[in-house]
């Protein structure tokens, strides 16, 4: 079979402009697909953050014209690469849009406001309308025609109706189709009917069968409606947002689109997120050497955070947004009974300003027991994987989830919910699993402090009186291979059933 030419759209790419997990798939994937001998480029707005990089860009020459609500806009066309790699990475500029991530608290996406809280930019309809259609009018100038454009999340969600309704009678569009990935479906980029105006689209679009929800314009939905196939970052997750428990209002949508919806694993970059060779923890280890290797981690993990360096200690780490998806409320409400089992508990992470007090004030309690780093630390979060024993992950929903898939790596053996991508990567140690050889972590179902006190238990029982056990669960977690190559040859036999080529 020969190679698939792909286009991927992002709003945000990792090594040059990120807020989340989306950034990592749209700088990974491409990678592992040029790698399997496909011709792949990357397409995202210039946003200040990529200047602030270092990373070398150079002008293509290529103004494109960009249809506006009514008006043509006039965007460059920049080129630079995608990091450790030869895949080309096209960046559209327009500074009023994409270049204000440049003072204190200003994002891509959301600007901070007085008490701590982050508000959405006014004008995010225009900006993504904008780069949807600079997307599709970068197309002539890649050096090749698509077969697939992999469009992602709602900022890329006008991608596959733009490509339907206003491209593709034209040549170079005609054979163009699209995939659209959901990374996180609580976030849908909702917005007033006035947007139709922004778009050009035909108002009978905005209808509830295509564009309409409730009343406003769903960008999110739009991606599903329009696009050849649509998949998501699980197989669960793609099961699980077909329920009205985590659809948030588009499960019904998404059952009636069932055939064209699928999940798929997100990888894990071991280039780095790999014990034998990383840069930032205390002692480099593998499989044969974790228990020198984690040791050594663990004590400069407890000297980072202050804390008493005793090795018979069991260290619960957590590394997440503070947020109520992750759970970080039943970590809370379970940390006094962790503290009575003999644990150290360390946080690192940014949210919501309750968490950041309630975590203080904890900390403040225990100060000899309870580590915190409000933020964001990349040294540090790789200290943190390396060091603890147990990493929390007990979310309320997880499409994905990555610091599962580093824990695995890391044979820290991760304690999740059993929702989403953690329930198609933590193997549970139950006893029929411990029998078998086939446990990596520990899960649980229902959603309460109660059960994931009980998991933790359960786990420091095997930590502490079934040392042989719990060692097995941490090499067989090593053992396993959740790389993006894996990954790449889905998304590759996905892409060929879209496309139909070879």
């Amino acid at each position: 079979m020969g190679g698939l030419r792909i286009l991927v759209a992002s709003s945000e790419v990792a090594g040059l402009a990120k807020t989340g997990g989306l950034a990592d798939v749209a700088a990974s994937l491409p990678r592992a697909l040029a790698g399997r001998g496909h011709q792949v480029a990357v397409v995202m707005p210039y946003y200040a953050a990529v200047r602030r990089t270092g990373t070398p860009v150079e002008k293509t020459g290529i103004a494109l014209p960009v249809p506006l609500g009514g008006r043509t806009l006039a965007c460059r066309l920049l080129r630079t690469r995608l990091p450790n790699s030869d895949v080309p990475v096209y960046l559209v500029e327009h500074p009023p849009f994409f270049e204000r991530d440049d003072g204190p608290g200003r994002g891509l996406y959301q600007q901070g406001m007085p008490g701590g809280y982050k508000a959405d930019y006014p004008d995010n309809a225009e900006r993504f309308t904008f780069f949807s259609r600079a997307v599709l009018e970068a197309v002539p100038f890649l050096g090749f025609t698509p077969d697939v454009i992999h469009a992602n999340d709602w900022q890329t969600g006008l991608v596959p109706v733009f490509l339907n309704e206003a491209y593709r009678t034209k040549p170079a569009y005609k054979h163009v189709r699209s995939l659209f990935t959901i990374h996180n479906i609580a976030y849908q980029g909702t917005f007033g009917p006035e947007v139709m105006k922004l778009t050009g689209l035909p108002g009978w679009l905005l209808n509830p069968g295509q564009l309409e929800f409730h009343g406003y314009l769903n960008f999110l939905k739009a991606g599903i409606v329009f696009a050849d196939a649509v998949n998501t970052v699980s197989p669960t997750y793609a099961r699980e947002i077909t329920t009205p428990d985590f659809g948030c209002g588009l499960d019904g949508l998404l059952r009636g689109v069932s055939g064209k919806l699928s999940g798929i694993v997100n990888g894990c970059d071991y280039a780095d997120w790999d014990p034998a060779n990383d840069r930032h923890i205390a002692a480099k280890y593998t499989a044969d050497t974790v228990t020198a290797g984690k040791a050594a981690c663990k004590a400069d993990l407890q000297k980072r955070f202050n804390l008493p360096q005793k090795p018979d200690v069991p260290v619960l780490g957590m590394v997440a947004r503070l947020v109520s998806q992750k759970g970080v409320d039943l970590v809370l409400s379970a940390a006094p009974g962790f503290l009575d089992l003999g644990c150290q508990l360390v946080f690192l992470g940014d949210g919501d300003p309750e968490y950041h007090d309630e975590l203080n004030d904890f900390k403040a309690r225990h100060p000899d027991k309870v580590g915190v780093f409000l933020g964001f630390n990349e040294g540090l979060a790789h200290a943190v994987e390396a060091g603890s024993d147990l990493f929390l992950m007990p979310s309320r929903y997880e499409p994905c989830g990555l610091n599962q898939l580093y824990s695995l790596r890391y044979g820290t053996a991760p304690v999740v919910r059993a929702t989403g991508g953690l329930a198609d990567t933590v193997v549970n140690a139950t006893e029929e699993h411990l029998k078998a050889g086939t446990a990596t972590g520990f899960s649980f179902g229902e959603f309460s402090a109660r059960a994931l006190y009980e998991t933790v238990k359960w786990a420091l029982s095997l930590y502490r009186t079934r040392p042989a056990d719990f060692a097995q669960v941490v090499r067989t977690a090593m053992a396993q291979d959740w790389g993006w190559d894996r990954s790449a040859a889905e998304y590759e036999a996905l892409y060929r059933k879209v496309s139909r080529v070879g």
